[in-house]
């Protein structure tokens, strides 16, 4: 990757809870291309990660906030652009969480407070971070906003429950604001399919194992690992990628364009 992509930008990446995930590997890589940032995360999911190691190896600070409430997130952009000196080029939306799944309720069973919940935490928080985002006018002109989706949007994948329609939601809000912001101020969002990817979110949903396996020998260039991810992340933020916007990027080694592979086949041959 060329150096410097994002030299002299600054952003907010949401959501980095340990080395796994996506979210940590992007700062680490945003970090690495020049750009300036805060991380942000639930108080609660502070406690279980390890967010301020990150911040003390990316230069920064962490900035709590639970992104279903818009008086943190409004309290989030004010420290945020105090401390970076500037409005923002670039936020990562990197936040799922789904009761029902956690507690194995199946779709047929779903716990309707439970999914109002995963809704809001994995996608209408998505529609609050960019609608304050506007109001308090702190996006600069041809920034970048990203969010974190799954194929399960648009394809069935039984054990994601109540999740496929968070993710479907979420993609949604990214065309509907991706209009809106693009019209006001250039700034383009989009929401990333990522392959199945091992991160403690992504173990946490039965079957993970077997369905990664399955994704991996489907897809002719295997799956992305979070790594790759974050590299695409960055030049989503990167000035590279400044047309395009209201779009959901598969960022899965063509899984979702794959209907078949030699070696599924090959696995059911002899039945």
């Amino acid at each position: 990757m060329p150096d410097n992509l994002l030299k002299g930008k600054l952003g907010i990446i949401t959501g980095a809870l340990d080395e796994n995930s996506i979210a940590w590997k992007t700062a680490l890589k945003a970090k690495e291309q020049g750009a300036r940032f805060v991380l942000t995360n639930a108080p609660i999911a502070m406690r279980m990660g390890a967010i301020n190691d990150l911040a003390k190896e990316c230069d920064t600070i962490v900035i709590p906030a639970d992104a279903t409430s818009t008086e943190d997130i409004e309290k989030l952009y004010a420290e945020a652009k105090e401390y970076l000196g500037g409005n923002f080029d670039f936020l990562l939306h990197s936040i799922g969480m789904s009761p029902n799944i956690r507690k194995g309720r199946s779709y047929g069973d779903l716990n309707y407070d439970w999914a109002m919940k995963s809704y809001d935490v994995s996608a209408i928080s998505f529609h609050k971070m960019m609608q304050v985002a506007e109001k308090q006018d702190v996006m600069n002109e041809w920034g970048s906003i990203v969010g974190l989706s799954y194929i399960a949007a648009q394809k069935v994948f039984p054990f994601y429950t109540d999740m496929a329609d968070a993710k479907a939601l979420l993609e949604s809000i990214a065309r509907g604001y991706g209009y809106r912001f693009g019209k006001l101020k250039k700034v383009r969002v989009n929401t990333i399919s990522q392959s199945p990817t091992k991160t403690t979110a992504g173990t946490g949903i039965g079957g993970f194992d077997s369905f990664y396996n399955f994704a991996e020998a489907l897809s002719p260039l295997g799956n992305a690992s979070a790594e790759a991810c974050a590299e695409y992340i960055v030049t989503m933020f990167s000035d590279y990628t400044r047309l395009v916007t209201m779009q959901n990027l598969f960022h899965d080694g063509g899984y979702s364009f794959t209907g078949i592979s030699e070696d599924i086949m090959e696995k059911f041959k002899d039945l």
